[in-house]
C-alpha cells in the first residue's frame, strides 16, 4: 500500500504525506448535449425522422471494428466449448444431488 502512494505521488521518499499537487481524478466524458438545429427539432415528420436514424445508424455500423472470420470461429468455438463444460458439470452435480436425496428419504 504504501509503495502504491509513493507511486501515486501521495508519499514523500521517508513515508510522510507529501504536501505537493494531489492528482485530479480522471474526468468522465459528458455525452454530446448539443443543441440540435432548428430545422431538426419539431418541423420533421416521423419519415424524415426515421430515415435520417437509419442514416445514422448506418454511419455507425461503418466505424465498428468487426471481427475476422477467423476470429468469430474461435470464440464462437471457445464458447461451444465452455457451454458442454459447464452443462456436463451442472448434470453431474444434479445427479449427485438427487442420488443423495434419495438415500437420505429412503432410510
Amino acid at each position: 500500500m504504501k509503495r502504491q502512494l509513493q507511486r501515486q505521488g501521495q508519499l514523500d521518499d521517508e513515508g510522510n504525506p507529501s504536501a505537493g499537487a494531489r492528482r485530479q481524478p480522471p474526468r468522465t466524458l459528458q455525452p454530446d448535449r448539443r443543441p440540435l438545429p432548428a430545422d431538426k427539432t419539431r418541423g420533421e415528420n416521423f419519415f424524415e425522422r426515421t430515415v435520417d436514424f437509419l442514416r445514422d445508424v448506418r454511419a455507425e455500423l461503418r466505424r465498428v471494428a468487426w471481427p475476422t472470420r477467423s476470429e468469430t470461429l474461435n470464440s464462437s468455438f471457445v464458447v461451444l466449448v465452455a457451454v458442454v463444460v459447464l452443462t456436463a458439470f451442472i448434470f453431474g452435480l444434479d445427479t449427485a444431488f438427487a442420488k443423495f436425496t434419495l438415500y437420505l428419504f429412503k432410510q
